[in-house]
């Protein structure tokens, strides 16, 4: 089978999107399927292709971005010259999803990823709607990451008949141990004293609610906090850090070697997602932590974030935007240590049976084999909780 990614940007652009269709991309190779992923090229100015890890790789050229949208004459034109069987688009890209409907073959299966909502571009959004709406209803399949983004989602409640939860899934076994060296040395740098360490990882995004983070660690009665990654939001956040008076308590690391990451989240006591929009779709880094054994504070924005995340079990969910909640969260849990373990080994075996790669790459080719055009008929047992027999992909 000849499957086509379809979506603006891939490896080695860091991106939670980007990094998904990667692991699926490879795991589908594995399997023995040909792959092509295209994207847009951000270099900009002209059309290249490689190899990387079996996938062949099509970078469009790019004239503009317009509304974080990279738009590519080349991606629409190269898909028209392609041949496959399976045209999986990733959502939201409007410039990818149009183009796999109006220039990929004819006879050819249409799936789509819906990875999150249009939230903050509300005006495009208006003027887009009419024709997403169109390119959706086109689909042979549409995958949400979780059930509760599938139920809540606006878009997707009006086409529930092909929705079908397909969860995200990382390699997870980087994160079930790491060098207790690499370990003791970030203990040493980020908490000298022995103080409980709390974590952050993700792109610095106004969704991400590190704000409102910062804002509860007011009222921790003790603890550090590393933040890992880097966005348009640093200078802001630092900035407020300072305001604050929490210079000596946040370690704000910047972009660390994936190599590193292993050892920072065995460093921690605590994770920390304090999301404060719909945005933060699933959180992948949420199953990092899980493997990690980490317990998890998250935030209820009514997306997989606290699904993933369950409350009382793998860790605690608050309300979203409240500094206080976050606090007596982070208290709460940092007084319980024997909790702390129970919640963190909770979250481990959640994370291996649940948000495996592999099991997600399976996943995935089912939803192929059942809702392609001469593919196996036994759809059934992969509806969505919104399709008539309430089951999901396993």
């Amino acid at each position: 089978m000849h499957i086509l990614h379809v979506y603006k940007d891939y490896a080695p652009v860091l991106g939670g999107i980007e990094n998904h269709i990667r692991l699926l991309a490879e795991g589908q190779v594995r399997r023995g399927h040909r792959v092509t992923v295209m994207v847009t090229n951000p270099k900009g100015w002209r059309t290249e292709e490689e190899v990387l890890n079996g996938v062949r790789v099509i970078r469009a050229s790019r004239l503009a971005t317009v509304a974080s949208a990279p738009i590519s004459v080349s991606l629409a034109w190269s898909m028209r010259r392609l041949s496959c069987d399976v045209v999986h688009a990733h959502f939201p890209y409007p410039v990818g999803e149009v183009a796999q409907w109006l220039f990929a073959p004819r006879r050819v299966c249409r799936v789509l990823t819906y990875h999150s909502d249009v939230v903050r571009q509300q005006g495009w959004l208006r003027l887009y709607a009419p024709l997403m709406y169109r390119v959706l209803s086109q689909m042979d399949a549409i995958l949400a990451t979780s059930p509760p983004y599938a139920e809540s989602s606006p878009v997707l409640r009006r086409f529930r008949d092909r929705v079908h939860v397909v969860p995200l899934g990382i390699a997870l076994s980087r994160f079930l141990q790491a060098p207790a060296e690499r370990v003791a040395a970030w203990q040493a740098r980020l908490t000298p004293h022995n103080t409980p360490l709390l974590l952050f990882v993700g792109r610095l995004r106004y969704y991400k609610g590190l704000d409102v983070l910062l804002r509860a660690l007011l009222h921790v009665k003790q603890g550090t906090l590393a933040v890992v990654g880097d966005g348009p939001m640093g200078t802001a956040w630092k900035r407020l850090a300072d305001e604050l008076g929490l210079t000596s308590r946040v370690r704000f690391l910047g972009e660390v070697p994936d190599s590193d990451l292993p050892a920072l989240y065995h460093a921690a006591d605590l994770f920390v997602l304090p999301a404060s929009a719909r945005s933060e779709a699933f959180g992948t880094v949420l199953v990092e932590a899980m493997a990690a054994g980490l317990p998890l504070i998250t935030t209820e924005v009514g997306t997989g974030t606290s699904w993933v995340n369950q409350h009382g079990i793998t860790g605690l969910v608050v309300p979203p935007h409240d500094p206080m909640a976050l606090a007596n969260a982070i208290n709460t849990l940092l007084g319980a240590p024997e909790r702390r373990e129970a919640m963190g080994e909770a979250g481990r075996r959640r994370a291996l049976e649940e948000f495996n790669a592999e099991r997600m790459v399976e996943r995935v080719l089912t939803i192929y084999s059942s809702r392609c055009p001469g593919g196996d008929s036994h759809e059934d047992a992969h509806r969505s909780p919104l399709g008539r027999h309430r089951g999901k992909a396993t």
